[in-house]
């Protein structure tokens, strides 16, 4: 179990050693969140949600209704599910996905994602591409990595633009929907 307060919010994570950072919330996650401008009437995507810090903690900024959260890997799902549960927002949807295959919403203002950048580039690739085309026009993508010109590029050309936040040696992008079609 872990019990961590982030921005004055108190919650209790039950994890186990095949998930992501089992032993304590992500340094990177954690980054992520102190910069992610979260509003009251955002719509939010937890796309790789692990064992549901970002959605948990963004459910109960902004209310279980507005969050969703996905993982392909079905302990994570199940897991995420029963976080919620045990931190009062039992009713968020989470979804069993691979990417987007499984989600339907295309209307969301804000995806949050920590995707794995250690292997290849795959995963990030189909979540930055797919993500723009679930956001709101006005909608904005973060995503955080320990790596910077790949990220930096796709986000450009997928978006038109970026901007990178430098926490530790954390790289946080975060780009906006201002278009239908990708930048040229």
């Amino acid at each position: 179990m872990i019990n961590t307060t982030i921005n004055d919010i108190n919650l209790t994570f039950e994890t186990k050693n095949t998930i992501f950072s089992p032993q304590g919330i992500d340094k990177g996650t954690l980054a992520m969140l102190s910069v992610a401008e979260i509003l009251p009437s955002d719509k939010v995507l937890d796309l790789g949600c692990g064992y549901g810090v970002v959605g948990i903690y963004t459910a109960k900024l902004i209310g279980e209704a507005n969050v969703v959260m996905s993982d392909t890997d079905i302990d994570c799902v199940n897991i995420s599910r029963k976080n919620a549960e045990a931190n009062g927002v039992g009713s968020i949807q989470v979804i069993h996905s691979n990417g987007f295959e499984d989600i339907q919403e295309k209307d969301f203002t804000l995806i949050l994602s920590n995707p794995p950048y250690h292997s290849d580039f795959s995963v990030p690739k189909h979540f930055i591409e797919k993500g723009f085309n679930r956001l709101k026009i006005g909608g904005k993508m973060y995503m955080v990595t320990k790596r910077k010109d790949w990220y930096k590029n796709k986000f450009i050309a997928i978006f038109g633009g970026v901007r990178t936040n430098v926490i530790e040696d954390y790289f946080i992008f975060c780009s906006e929907k201002r278009s239908t079609q990708y930048a040229k």
